[in-house]
């Protein structure tokens, strides 16, 4: 098997060898001094929204996964419209994933709309 097919994925089989298991303790121990964070949240009622908003003041990302909120109800419009204000006050992003998520971003940091590999 060449180089090319190993960077490329090529027809190949793959067996538990191929993968490095990676140690999180390590990772995050690492990461301590960065300048800004992702986050992963679960939208479930009001509370979540405020830890989300606060995490975004704070200039961090915040991808929401926010299956809980799928229903017809008044709530759902209320917290999907209080994180859309706060990405307008400070100068960021919001986009919904699928059904399921939405990510919403600080001052200086936008989504892109495309997906990579797919020119417009």
């Amino acid at each position: 098997m060449g180089l090319m097919s190993k960077i490329l994925g090529g027809e190949q089989s793959r067996t538990t060898e191929d993968y490095v298991e990676l140690n999180l303790d390590d990772v995050a121990a690492e990461s301590a001094d960065a300048a800004m964070q992702v986050h992963i949240a679960e939208v479930a009622n009001q509370t979540d929204a405020i830890d989300i908003k606060d995490a975004v003041y704070d200039g961090d990302i915040v991808i929401a996964d926010i299956t809980r909120l799928r229903t017809e109800d008044s709530t759902v419009e209320h917290i999907v419209d209080e994180l859309r204000q706060v990405a307008r006050e400070v100068d960021g992003d919001i986009v919904r994933k699928g059904d399921d998520q939405m990510i919403i971003t600080p001052t200086g940091v936008r989504v892109s709309r495309e997906k990579l590999g797919q020119s417009a």
